[in-house]
């Protein structure tokens, strides 16, 4: 990836600060245009306000969780890219959210390189999107 990112909106909510920062840092690398929220209230009014092309949302919050952010944003925008992130693994939580349209489902803990490697694929999805 590239500083041609710039153009990508990407929306980061964890309720562990640690994680927001570690992601920005990672993310502004890599080019793109990224807001953070450890308040899950908070970022649902950014949603609804601003337009973002990709969320990565943990799973387990206060207020609102990462399945229901995602229903959120996919009504505002169902063209949106989800990418739940979560310590808590449930195979039965994992389907859910696969099948109500998340892009992917990431355990924690996780390597750089394998979200990385999930949001080039969102932007290559978003790419073929405008190209269309």
């Amino acid at each position: 990836m590239t500083n041609t990112n710039n153009h990508i909106r990407i929306m980061v909510i964890d309720d562990e600060p640690i994680v927001g920062k570690r992601l920005k840092g990672l993310l502004k690398k890599e080019g793109f245009y990224i807001e953070i929220f450890s308040d899950s209230k908070d970022a649902v009014s950014a949603i609804e306000k601003r337009g973002f092309d990709i969320i990565i949302s943990d799973l387990k919050m206060e207020g609102y969780d990462g399945l229901q952010i995602m229903d959120i944003a996919k009504k505002t925008n169902p063209d949106i890219i989800v990418i739940i992130i979560t310590g808590f693994v449930q195979k039965s939580t994992e389907t859910t959210a696969l099948e109500n349209g998340a892009f992917d489902f990431i355990i924690k803990p996780f390597k750089v390189e394998h979200l990385r490697n999930t949001i080039n694929r969102a932007v290559l999805e978003i790419t073929k999107r405008s190209e269309a």
